[in-house]
């Protein structure tokens, strides 16, 4: 039987739907992923010191992510019982629960879908990859990080609040945009929208850039 081949998602896709036994019972993707956001993370492996301090730092976060309607969801390639002994000594060891579902992906076939499994980085273990799926079920932002390098969790949330803010109100954020700063509107199309512009209280660098408060 022919092994099959995944093409890895990319941004704009819609999200390769699956079925998988977690840490909180047995979850299929659409279902999980319906009327929320969905942040996709997969690890190198359970018991290991860098993937604790980023389980750790989801799980410690896990209630802000609720408030911006956005579910967690972590992947190894490990079974389902060195999940739960994983998450059971680091809850007896700092007292943090990682209260979020952690995929069983031990035939590897989530991660080859989600090209989480990288070859030329290690054939045997997931890499760190982080995938923020919308509401509507669709790949909006793709990060992968090596073996031994850990996410920033900050930037994970800035990420994630800059896609919610550039879906609610239309506009662009600029480089190192955090909440509370000003926005960019869309470059005009047409020569009347151009002159509309220059008549604007927007913060105009040119009429192409331009900047606003929300």
């Amino acid at each position: 039987m022919e092994e099959e081949v995944y093409s890895m998602p990319r941004i704009g896709d819609k999200a390769p739907d699956f079925e998988a036994v977690t840490t909180y019972g047995n979850i299929k993707l659409s279902d999980y992923n319906k009327d929320s956001w969905v942040i996709l993370f997969s690890h190198p492996a359970d018991f290991t010191p860098v993937c604790t301090t980023e389980m750790t730092g989801f799980a410690v976060n896990s209630e802000e992510f609720k408030n911006m309607n956005t579910k967690l969801m972590g992947l190894s390639i490990d079974s389902i019982h060195s999940h739960m002994a994983w998450v059971n000594n680091v809850k007896k060891n700092t007292g943090v629960l990682f209260n979020f579902p952690i995929i069983e992906d031990i035939s590897m076939k989530v991660s080859k879908m989600y090209g989480m499994l990288q070859p030329n980085e290690s054939a045997t273990a997931a890499v760190r990859a982080v995938f923020f799926i919308d509401p509507k079920g669709i790949i909006r932002l793709i990060m992968y990080y090596p073996l031994n390098v850990g996410r920033n969790m900050d930037e994970i949330k800035r990420v994630l609040i800059a896609l919610q803010t550039s879906d609610k109100h239309g506009v662009a954020l600029p480089l190192d945009w955090k909440p509370g700063e000003k926005v960019i509107v869309p470059p005009p199309k047409t020569v009347e929208a151009m002159e509309e512009r220059e008549k604007s209280s927007y913060e105009m660098v040119d009429f192409y850039l331009a900047k606003r408060d929300l």
